[in-house]
Parts: structure tokens; sequence; C-alpha cells
């Protein structure tokens, strides 16, 4: 199968698209990246998003309106990556958008005198399918959470497909907006594979650099103006005392712990401080409880050979300077050197997530999210049955001159 995998992470920056092609099952599926597209948020739209997922006030109104408005927006970053991809949408199988989250509590609280935990992922998956004529695969958290996970992380189960191996120990680690990690003992069965959110990733860093250039940079690109700065240790060891960091996995972050209230705690703290060195201190914050969380939570009862990194954080200099300073003999490399880039990795996990659901197959690790039990995730959209007709027409015009041509 041809399937698009679609993500927008916690950062907001767009909409990530992969297309994959995909066969088989576990433990013998094969997956193979074809092509990648980053497709960026309209300002306006990105700062509505972020409105909405830092808890500003807002109404179901707006919430109902951005979840059909960014239905749209995937659909139309769907059909620009297959023109771009040189790929007929009808020979798209299926369509695995994670969508956008705005609003994720994977630890119930006391909600109307009742505990609960929930998500929300908008980017409404009807839009999508009827725009693009192709069956979506949508809302994957919930399955998870009703069967008692948190919900995330998810990727693991994709982790564990690619990264598994005989000889080596490996950590995956992806630098999102939200850090985490997935632990994959040498040899490992699906039981053995556990994972967690390690804290921020490049949330509150990105947070900072927009705020200091007026707006104008999204993020620090390599990290220059960190690099300009000098770390506030006093500050950093604080931030580090975070008590996040020392509770055990499974154990999942999101903007609600990182977000714009973090970065204003983190501004009043080092209130007269150069931004140069506010950055440098944010910046260092996320490999350095990366570190704490692999010496505390995986290394004093796994053996690790590799950590493989992925997401934006991948091209951050200063972050692999000082993961790599910190690993001791365990030797750091990037997703892009095991076949899948650092910045398609999310959008190709979901396209597999997809194929499972598809395939009625679950694809949550409890061991990972802390479900009592596996689970099929997600809930399948189908296109309008005009679009499907002519999806028919479409394969078996395909399969007709295929066999003409064969013979």
């Amino acid at each position: 199968m041809l399937v698009l995998g679609m993500m927008s992470g916690t950062s907001a920056d767009g909409i990530d698209v992969a297309l994959a092609r995909i066969e088989s099952a576990p433990p013998r599926l094969r997956a193979r990246l074809e092509h990648f597209l980053a497709v960026p948020y309209p300002a306006p739209v990105r700062r509505a998003i972020l409105r909405v997922a830092e808890g500003q006030p807002t109404a179901t109104a707006e919430i109902s309106q951005l979840n059909f408005l960014l239905g749209d927006l995937f659909a139309r970053a769907a059909l620009d990556a297959c023109r771009k991809f040189r790929v007929s949408p009808a020979k798209i199988a299926l369509i695995g958008s994670h969508g956008q989250t705005i609003y994720h509590q994977g630890r119930a609280s006391r909600f109307l005198g009742h505990a609960v935990a929930s998500t929300l992922q908008i980017g409404e998956p009807a839009v999508i399918a009827a725009r693009t004529g192709v069956p979506v695969v949508a809302d994957f958290r919930p399955a998870d959470m009703a069967a008692g996970g948190q919900g995330a992380p998810l990727v693991p189960f994709v982790d564990f497909l690619l990264y598994r191996d005989a000889r080596h120990g490996r950590v995956a680690l992806n630098i999102g907006g939200i850090a985490n990690v997935t632990v994959i003992p040498r040899g490992a069965r699906p039981g053995g594979v556990f994972a967690f959110d390690t804290g921020p990733g490049n949330m509150v860093c990105d947070a900072l650099a927009q705020k200091f250039s007026g707006g104008r940079a999204p993020f620090d690109r390599d990290a220059r103006m960190a690099r300009r700065g000098r770390p506030l240790r006093r500050v950093l060891d604080r931030l580090l005392a975070d008590p996040y960091f020392g509770a055990p996995p499974p154990k999942s972050a999101g903007r609600e712990q990182y977000g714009n209230a973090y970065v204003a705690g983190l501004l009043a703290l080092t209130r007269g401080a150069r931004p140069e060195d506010i950055l440098a201190t944010a910046t260092l914050l996320t490999p350095l409880s990366i570190l704490d969380a692999l010496h505390r939570h995986v290394f004093p009862g796994a053996r690790v050979d590799e950590l493989i990194v992925s997401g934006g954080g991948a091209h951050n200099p200063l972050m692999l300077a000082q993961l790599a300073a910190g690993l001791g003999r365990v030797r750091l490399r990037t997703a892009e050197e095991l076949g899948v880039s650092e910045d398609a990795k999310e959008a190709f996990a979901f396209a597999i997530l997809a194929y499972e659901t598809w395939h009625r197959r679950p694809a949550n690790l409890p061991s990972a999210t802390g479900a009592g039990s596996p689970a099929i995730l997600g809930k399948i959209v189908y296109p309008p049955a005009t679009r499907q007709a002519r999806r028919a027409n479409y394969s078996s015009r395909a399969k007709s001159i295929s066999n003409r041509s064969e013979k």
C-alpha cells in the first residue's frame, strides 16, 4: 500500500507529509519512506492554534471552526504533496492523519467529581477524506487512553519495527516540541520496549527565539543566538529540579507543562539577563534533562549501545554536542543514517500506524503508554460514495492495463 502519513507537532510549525510504501505484517512488516514534504501553517492559523493550545480564552465556536479549517489545510497539504511527489491521489490507498493536538492530559485529574484523562486532536478527517477521495485514519490516541494508557507516546511501536536489533541495545530519541525516548533493548520483544516523554524539546527555545526576535525568527537556527550566550548555571540547576524529571515512566508532557506559562516563569526568573544567556540556558535544559532521564530511568536497567536522534532538535548543534558529551560509550546517530530522515520520522510513523489500523491490528505498546491491553488505534473515515466509485474505477483500469502489459 502507498500511505500518506500527516503530522503536526506541539510546536505547530505546520503539516509534515510522508509518503510510505508498506507491505506485509509485523514482525516482518516492511516500510520505506518514498518522499517527504513540510507545509508551514499560515501565520494567523498558527497563532490561533497556539492560543487555543495554551488554554487562553476561546469559545466552542472557535474550536469547531478551527477543526474544520485544519481539516481543509491537511487535505490541501496531502494534495500538494501528491503533486510534488508526482503521484496521483487515486494511487494513495490510505491517509493517516495525527491532526493537531490542542489538549492532552494523559493522567486523570478530578473533573465534576470524576477522575478524567483526556486528549483532543483537531483537523477534521471527514474533510480530508472528502477533499482527497482517500480513506483517512485519524484520532489515534483515545483508544489507548480508553484502555488505561496515557495516549502517548505512540511512535514507539514504529521505533521498535525500525530499530530493533539482535546485537545492539538502542534508544530512539525524538526532539520535537517535547522530547521523548523509546528504549529498545537488544533482541527485544514488544513487551520489553518502554518509552516516555523526557520533558521540553524545542518548545521553550522556540518561544524565546520568537520573543527575542520580535516574531521574525520562528526558532534559533543552528543555535546561532544560544551559542553567543553563556548558560545561567543557578537558573539551570533550578529548572532541572522540576519534579517531572524525577517522576518514573510511563509519563507524558505537553504544552500544558512547558508552554507560555513556563516561558513566562523562566523570563521572570532571568529578569535582567542578556537574551543570549537566557536562550543558552533554555537550549541546554533540553539535552541535560534528556541525559538525566537516561541516567536515571534507562541506563540502570538496560544496556544501550546507540542513541538515534530525530526531530527538529537533531539540527541543533548545541543540543547534539551536549548530548554527545554526556553519553559516554553510547554512540550518537541520526535517524537518517538508518533510512528515515530526522524531519520525516513522525509523519512516516503515522502512515505505519494507519496501515496497522486498516488491517485491524493493535499498534500501541502498553509497556510505553501504560495501557492495560493492546488497542487498535484510530477511527476510519471514508470518502463520499462518488469519490470511492471513481477510485474503484481507476484501480480497475490500472489493474487491467497492468494485466495486459504482463501478457
